[in-house]
């Protein structure tokens, strides 16, 4: 009954299901494992002192390298940092649509030339201002000479972030978001794809306050992992449910024609004694025609009452 299996229809089957079915598995368990991670990460966020009051470093030592470029670790995000170069006052820039106490405002960003202007700039994001940003040569001056200055160090704004500027447009001297891949282009020299953010701001400015990494911990990500998990299980249990819904069919199908319900389809053909389409053996006609005929010539055929005899030829 079971021979049906290996027909080649029901081998396609077989190796389909035996492939979904591990991958199903691996992926829902992927996912999972990538739930944990992030729960994982939130406990250790929980447990460990706030990295802004660990004591400040050199940038370099939290700085990592990657092919794509220089990034800080998310544990390391909101690190004090130091650093010390000389601002670039002919390049002084604005960040519009930054809101800070509930109102409009705009981030003050300087860069500084690090290792004697040899080595990549730094963004320094030194304070927030309200309002509409106006000329950079407004802004209030940068301090001048060699500097060291100490702040929380930000990894680089991407589109994803909010309250960036991604869509261009933006009048000269203002960027839209803080990253090197908008700056690359607006200044002479390569710049650190990371920030910082100073404690203290001058003048009319006020500090921007550095902002937790996201992507760890109990986020919206996390949980959508959890919501992959259960769609990968579910939908190992869908081809598991209808493999053996077919092949219940195909035994039921199979059982009927052992028991003569029905006809195997593979064994139908055209009916014995041809296609029916002509007279068979039992056909009341002939090639003299009907039968009880006697011929053209017969009585049947004149029409002539019984017993009549034809008129005497020439009377």
């Amino acid at each position: 009954m079971y021979r049906f299996l290996l027909t080649p229809r029901w081998l396609g089957i077989n190796l389909f299901t035996v492939l979904a079915i591990p991958f199903c598995v691996f992926m829902g368990m992927w996912q999972l494992g990538r739930f944990e991670d992030r729960v994982d990460t939130h406990r250790e966020a929980e447990s460990r002192p706030a990295v802004s009051s660990a004591p400040a470093v050199p940038l370099d030592d939290v700085l990592r390298q990657a092919p794509s470029g220089q990034y800080v670790e998310a544990k390391d995000s909101g690190r004090p940092v130091t650093a010390s170069g000389r601002y670039d006052t002919e390049n002084q820039f604005t960040v519009p649509g930054r809101t800070l106490h509930d109102e409009q405002g705009h981030y003050v960003l300087t860069l500084l030339r690090t290792e004697g202007g040899d080595g990549p700039a730094l963004p320094v994001v030194r304070g927030w201002l309200p309002g509409e940003p106006g000329d950079p040569a407004d802004l209030p001056a940068p301090p001048s000479g060699e500097v060291t200055v100490e702040g929380y160090v930000q990894a680089a704004e991407t589109v994803d972030t909010q309250e960036a500027h991604t869509t261009g447009g933006l009048p000269e001297g203002q960027v839209g978001m803080v990253s090197a891949a908008s700056l690359v282009n607006i200044v002479p020299y390569p710049v650190h794809n990371v920030w910082i953010t100073l404690p203290e701001a001058e003048g009319a400015m006020e500090p921007v306050p550095p902002v937790a990494p996201k992507g760890g911990g109990l986020d919206v990500k996390a949980f959508q992992n959890l919501g992959y998990t259960g769609e990968w299980f579910v939908f190992g249990g869908f081809v598991v449910f209808m493999w053996f819904r077919f092949f219940r069919r195909e035994v039921e199908v199979q059982r009927d024609i052992a028991l003569g319900l029905t006809e195997d389809p593979a064994a139908e053909g055209p009916p014995p004694g041809g296609t029916g389409d002509g007279p068979g053996p039992d056909s009341d006609s002939g090639p003299d025609g009907p039968a009880g005929s006697e011929g053209p010539d017969g009585p049947a055929a004149s029409g002539a009452p019984a017993g009549a005899q034809p008129e005497a030829a020439g009377r």
